[in-house]
């Protein structure tokens, strides 16, 4: 069991032990990978493109990983950071409760709590400033942006107080946080995207909605990186015979044969996410597609290939 492992982690009470421990091993993790040499350096370089100044190659990073890189000069290197989490009582939903999963595996709530607070860690080794919006049925700025010292264990306490409650107005959410922030920010969106209250009837129209409001921060100026976050069992559907699901946002009910249903179940999960995949695409939003099982290498090394990218 690794240290970026979920499991590992719920054992761990303290978010900003946590976040510690997923940056630490993730870093550790980074040599003898392609950003061997890179570590905590890479907010100083970026990959050299045509029409650069050979001057500005970093020979040293060459000599250890064979990919030319050049320095950057520090305004060059700091970008605004937003974290926006969503709040909604979905999140909280552990398929465990129904004893069909390891108790131990985290709620999406929890990694997404835990994979915001060690990317504000990262964040802070670069000396980005970094802020925090929880998004929930209306969207609540909680943080604005620093990177004084301090600044690390005032994000991670603030997301520490934060609840799965309610609904949430993804959409509204994100349409507020374009027109409150500048340009040349990146913007984290850690969520199941699942659609609440009316929404929950046309799914379509979500997504669309969810794809138009992305769109606007994009369009700002800035980068936009979505996790899209499922629990395990909303991934595998591990279920066997009939069972009973509730809303955790409506309390509304239904009781299904989980053998007959699975197939079509999956079926419209792949349509989802593949439209997600498209759509994000097409307006070169990053997505990274995880679940409460996996570790947390993927959303770690996402967000670093976009930092280069912004350079």
């Amino acid at each position: 069991m690794t240290v970026l492992s979920p499991e590992s982690l719920r054992q761990i009470k303290r978010l900003d032990l946590r976040a510690r421990m997923v940056v630490q091993g993730f870093l550790q993790g980074l040599h003898g990978s392609p950003f061997q040499g890179f570590s905590v350096q890479f907010a100083d370089h970026r990959r050299y493109n045509r029409g650069d100044d050979p001057r500005l190659i970093d020979w040293l990073v060459y000599a250890k990983t064979d990919k030319y890189f050049i320095k950057r000069f520090e305004a060059e290197t700091n970008i605004t950071g937003y974290l926006a989490i969503d709040t909604s009582a979905s999140m909280g939903v552990h398929s465990s409760l129904a004893g069909h999963t390891d108790t131990d595996t985290m709620t999406k709530f929890e990694y997404c709590t835990c994979l915001a607070a060690a990317l504000t860690y990262l964040m802070t080794l670069q000396q980005d400033p970094v802020g925090l919006v929880a998004l929930g049925e209306r969207m609540r700025a909680l943080l604005p942006p620093r990177s004084r010292r301090g600044h690390l264990s005032e994000v991670v306490a603030a997301i520490s107080r934060l609840e799965p409650k309610g609904t949430v107005d993804l959409v509204g959410g994100l349409s507020r946080l374009s027109a409150m922030m500048g340009k040349n920010s990146l913007v984290m969106v850690f969520s199941d995207l699942m659609p609440s209250g009316d929404q929950a009837d046309d799914v379509e129209k979500h997504l669309d909605e969810t794809i138009s409001a992305l769109s606007r921060l994009k369009h700002g100026g800035n980068d936009v990186i979505v996790f899209h976050v499922l629990d395990e069992a909303e991934v595998n559907f591990p279920f066997e015979g009939p069972i009973t699901f509730e809303d955790a946002e409506s309390g509304e009910a239904i009781t299904v044969d989980a053998s007959g249903f699975r197939d079509v179940y999956l079926d419209q999960l792949r349509h989802f996410r593949e439209s997600l995949v498209s759509r994000c695409g097409d307006l070169n939003i990053d997505l990274v597609l995880l679940h409460t099982g996996m570790a947390f290498d993927t959303a770690l090394t996402e967000y670093l290939l976009e930092r280069q990218r912004s350079g």
